[in-house]
């Protein structure tokens, strides 16, 4: 009986199978034999040198985000002022320091993350013109349907929440966002395997091949949104995603009526680092991606450059649902443009203990039963 390794013949590469006859590692394509301490060794130095080889490619990548840094974002296009000629207001919020822009049209009777009744008017000289905006295509009865669609199928949302709470504000609100371009260039080393079987009558024979696989490739980014509004949950905003761009337009005060714009108050040098993240993750997952047909991958390091472009402004729809239930306030969010809803829900502890009871009764059971099987 013979078993095989997962070990290549150092003279052919061939697969070395262990021989239980002499205690070695045999090669059947070119007849060579190996100690196994030998090929221990000859591995444990390959993976020696993979180990140095992903802490050079570390250090270059270290360098190469450095550099890239020095770099920065280029946002000199963003300079406009939107006060001059804007036909605009800028109202703050005493309670929470949200600053909201409203056309002169809008009634503005409360802020939309606070629920706050009281806004003042405020001085909009100085403040940056978006260069783009995707206008509202879902209304606020849409809105309100979504919530109540939201509810459904929640299994440990208390009874009453749906019928019961109450909602305060539905407002529309433009976020701000920026939106970065640029490039990255992807460098990623992995060990692949294949795995081949085969029967004889007296035996089966497994072949694990390994592959050192290597792929370069450059990313392109054009609009990596970063919200810049300190007001909104970032994790809401990422959820929202994806907005639809073939709807992105340039900014005009004529998309405003009806709806309030919050005003960024985290800079566009402020929200590179998650644009950098976010550009380095989309780039590496793409690269990655190319890397098929094989049984497994490890992947054993990257070298990553970032080459940052041009910085926008653009303002994103979202509709804001305040409600109120059992003196607690929660906040949810709809895409304006799309209908997806976030938010975070109450949770019914009886009825989450009752299913997590339910759930360690059933795993019980079914250890149970293997147990009088075995």
């Amino acid at each position: 009986m013979q078993s095989v390794t997962n070990y290549k013949c150092p003279a052919c590469t061939g697969p070395l199978r262990y021989d239980e006859k002499t205690g070695r590692l045999a090669c059947d394509y070119c007849g060579s034999s190996f100690a196994v301490s030998e090929i221990e060794s000859l591995y444990a130095e390959k993976d020696e040198q993979a180990a140095a080889a992903a802490a050079a490619a570390a250090e270059k990548e270290e360098a190469a985000q450095a550099a890239a840094t020095e770099e920065g974002w280029d946002s000199a296009e963003i300079s406009s002022d939107w006060g001059k000629d804007a036909d605009v207001r800028a109202y703050n919020c005493p309670s929470c320091g949200a600053e909201l822009i409203f056309d002169v049209t809008t009634a503005a009777t409360s802020c939309p993350y606070c629920g706050n009744p009281t806004i003042v008017p405020g001085n909009l000289s100085g403040t940056l013109k978006p260069d783009y905006v995707i206008p509202f295509r879902l209304n606020k009865e849409a809105a309100v349907k979504a919530l109540r669609e939201y509810y459904q199928g929640k299994k440990l949302l208390p009874k009453a929440f749906a019928s019961e709470n109450h909602i305060n504000e539905v407002k529309g609100v433009y976020v701000p966002f920026w939106m970065y371009d640029g490039s990255a260039d992807t460098r990623i080393h992995a060990t692949a395997t294949r795995v081949h079987t085969t029967m004889t009558r007296d035996e089966r024979i497994t072949v694990t091949e390994y592959y050192d696989v290597y792929r370069n490739g450059t990313v392109s980014f054009d609009r990596i949104p970063v919200d810049a509004s300190k007001k909104m949950p970032d994790e809401y905003m990422d959820a929202l995603e994806p907005y639809d761009y073939s709807a992105l337009t340039k900014f005009s005060n004529a998309y405003l009526p009806g709806y309030m714009a919050d005003k960024y108050d985290v800079s566009a040098d402020e929200c590179a680092a998650r644009a950098d993240d976010r550009a380095s993750r989309t780039a590496e997952s793409a690269v990655e991606s190319t890397i098929s047909g094989y049984a497994s991958v490890s992947m054993n390091g990257h070298d990553m450059r970032l080459r940052r472009g041009k910085v926008s402004y653009a303002l994103l729809p979202v509709w804001i649902l305040n409600t109120k239930w059992n003196g607690n306030n929660y906040m949810f969010a709809m895409n304006g443009q799309t209908g997806k809803m976030v938010g975070d829900l109450p949770v019914d502890k009886g009825r989450y203990w009752s299913w997590f009871a339910g759930i360690t009764l059933a795993v019980t059971a079914v250890v149970a039963a293997l147990q009088f099987l075995i």
